[in-house]
């Protein structure tokens, strides 16, 4: 049976273009909505200064249902607007933690480049030693899932597939890059020549696309406005070694489908032009999971968040539903 859609209001309706708390500093914001924040840097294996942060109910602690990591995408970072949807979860029960990946929000980045990522294992390792730490200090024993974005996805799977079955109690994806969309895909002779350019200067900017442009993301003008002010956003190409490395995870993933087993959330609007639609379709078909839901919301762009504001709300209030009906089935276990 379908989980009933929970009725929600995304934080986001409270922002305005300039900024994700609106008219209200973020104490007040945190206030208003219910919820407590705390944020650390940590030092990884590699030396790198890594951000990180966490949202709490202002419930009693034993109120506490669940608690979610969040994953952000190649362009993203844990605050701004992915903050906002992490404060909703927190506002409907859940102990919320992020961690920005190397080269993006307030982390340190490889060789001083900012969303550079030429080899994503080190950042997936970053994800795992956080949110390990995070479950085992701040949310022991609770039901524990992950939210991704984006490229986000691709990480998120990749640390499941590395984890042992079991250690998540499920995972939504959220317009999941599991595969370009053939207007980003680099097309031949490029992808061809990619690997070559790659090995010899990796940091050239020589990918064509305009996949980290607002404009093929947000559909609401002011929403894209808003993604922009992020002083931390760049919607510069993506360098070669990165666009590889970022090919050859999705075609990674495309020969690893069967291989995801744990309860699956897919949640992909219809006329997203960056992540495609097909990939993950193919992902839910293929998935050994038991447990798996896809829902592919017509006509809705790659950033679901920045639809108009009914569309934002069905969509995560949908997710807010399948999210408590999990927590449900893992008090019967």
């Amino acid at each position: 049976m379908a989980e009933a859609t929970a009725a929600v209001q995304h934080p986001i309706s409270d922002s305005n273009e300039q900024s994700p708390f609106g008219k209200f500093t973020p104490s007040e914001f945190y206030a208003k909505h219910g919820v407590s924040h705390q944020a650390e840097h940590r030092t990884n294996s590699r030396g790198f200064n890594l951000f990180t942060q966490w949202w709490s109910p202002l419930a009693p602690a034993d109120k506490i249902v669940g608690c979610i990591a969040m994953v952000h995408g190649f362009i993203g970072e844990s605050s701004w607007l992915l903050e906002l949807t992490s404060i909703l979860f927190a506002k409907h029960g859940f102990l919320v933690c992020a961690i920005d990946h190397q080269g993006h929000g307030y982390s340190d980045s490889l060789d001083g480049l900012i969303h550079h990522m030429p080899d994503i294992n080190p950042v997936v390792d970053d994800c795992i030693d956080f949110f390990t730490d995070f479950r085992a200090s701040h949310a022991p024993g609770l039901p524990a899932f992950l939210y991704s974005e984006s490229l986000g996805g691709a990480i998120a799977l990749l640390v499941t597939l590395k984890q042992q079955k079991g250690a998540w109690d499920g995972l939504i994806l959220n317009d999941a890059m599991c595969g370009l969309t053939p207007k980003f895909n680099p097309s031949w002779p490029l992808e061809g020549l990619l690997s070559a350019v790659a090995a010899v200067i990796p940091t050239w900017r020589v990918v064509p696309t305009g996949a980290t442009s607002p404009d093929v993301s947000y559909k609401v003008e002011w929403k894209r406005k808003l993604a922009m002010a992020s002083p931390r956003r760049s919607v510069a190409r993506p360098r070669a070694a990165t666009a590889l490395e970022l090919l050859r995870v999705c075609k990674d993933l495309q020969g690893r489908f069967e291989e995801v087993d744990l309860p699956l959330l897919i949640s992909h609007g219809g006329d997203d032009l960056v992540c495609d639609p097909a990939c993950v379709e193919e992902l839910h078909r293929r998935a050994s999971s038991k447990d798996k839901t896809l829902k592919i919301y017509p006509g809705l762009w790659h950033q679901m968040v920045g639809e108009e504001e009914e569309q934002v709300n069905l969509v995560f209030g949908d997710m807010i539903a399948w999210l408590k009906a999990r927590v449900e089935r893992s008090k019967g276990n």
